[in-house]
């Protein structure tokens, strides 16, 4: 078995490729040959160290893989080897070989390639939570996305098209042409543009009715003030924490500065007639049930051509801290996967 290890929090040369035995599947487990791993932003902010979920250091980041059943733990079902599947792993994923929960293993669509598979179902989970589980987005709806190129944003513009609702995303401007083309209709480039001035001046001063905002900081201040009335902001991460490659105890004092937490009391929420919801997939992750609920209506949708896997770019696992460098910058849209071998 190859995996990749976080030694200690830092830049991606940090992680370090280290061989061991594969393991072996205990009952209720099946053993995954795996062929591709999603890379995802909280991985490296686990690199960094300023993940509060992750596990003590040193570990094996990763939350999703695809890949092939090859062995069954004691009383599982030998009809399940050699089933094409992806899973979540809750860390743990950056692995050439590993075991989960059979229950967790899902059987790869035909049409869906491993590597799509291995990128498919946190970005999409954290999207339907968000916008359908909590937001309650509705046709008409007017929805402002950050990061809406990323592989949660663009999850989430292809909900919103399924909901009828209307578009507005954050992006860098190279972005802008992708994100048209997948239905965003008001892509805003947060570089050039004020995002809170240009909301005002596209709704006509009212402001949208979702807000989805991963950044943290003062991102969730700015973004609480473009509410309108009634509206729902979801946050789901706090990437302003990481805007270089080597941790930066400023920008997380920063960032956390710069939450507003005197807005968002009962009191001051019930004045402005606005929600304020959180969202953490770790902790979802407790609840199988739930999640597979939401997965089976997602792989519906997929199976119906509704939603896309846009998969920008694949690594091999030597070049693991290039993918890091390469998320860290910017640069992708949509997911970056690593696969344990070109």
């Amino acid at each position: 078995m190859r995996q990749v290890l976080i030694t200690r929090a830092g830049p991606p040369d940090v992680l370090r490729i280290t061989d061991g035995p594969d393991p072996e599947p205990k009952s209720g487990e099946v053993r995954i040959r795996v062929a591709a791993i999603g890379i995802n932003f909280a991985d490296i902010m686990g690199r960094l160290g300023i993940y509060p979920d992750a596990p003590k250091i040193p570990y094996v980041p990763g939350y999703e893989v695809a890949g092939v059943i090859d062995a069954v733990g004691p009383g599982g079902d030998p009809a399940l080897v050699g089933t094409d599947v992806f899973a979540l792993t809750a860390f743990g994923g950056y692995r050439d070989v590993l075991c989960v929960p059979a229950a967790q293993a899902v059987p790869r669509p035909a049409n869906m390639t491993v590597e799509q598979a291995s990128g498919f179902s946190l970005v999409h989970l954290t999207a339907y939570a968000a916008l359908v589980a909590l937001a309650r987005v509705r046709p008409g709806d007017r929805v402002l996305i950050h990061a809406a190129a990323g592989g949660v944003g663009l999850a989430a513009v292809d909900i919103c098209r399924i909901f009828h609702a209307t578009v507005y995303g954050t992006a860098s401007a190279h972005k802008h042409d992708f994100l048209r083309d997948c239905g965003v209709q008001f892509p805003i480039d947060y570089h050039t543009q004020n995002v809170a001035h240009t909301i005002q001046h596209l709704t006509g001063g009212r402001g949208v009715d979702v807000a989805l905002d991963p950044l943290g900081g003062r991102s969730w201040r700015k973004s609480y003030r473009m509410l309108a009335p009634a509206g729902r902001m979801v946050v789901y991460g706090i990437s302003n924490m990481a805007p270089g490659p080597k941790r930066s105890p400023w920008a997380v004092l920063r960032t956390l500065a710069g939450i507003p937490w005197l807005r968002f009391n009962p009191v001051a929420l019930t004045s402005d007639n606005k929600g304020v919801m959180g969202l953490n997939m770790a902790y979802l992750q407790r609840d199988p049930a739930l999640l597979r609920g939401w997965l089976d209506q997602l792989l519906a949708w997929y199976g119906e051509g509704r939603l896309r896997v846009h998969v920008d770019r694949v690594f091999v696992m030597d070049e693991v801290a290039d993918a890091h460098r390469y998320i860290q910058e910017r640069r992708n849209i949509g997911k970056v996967i690593l696969k344990p071998r070109a």
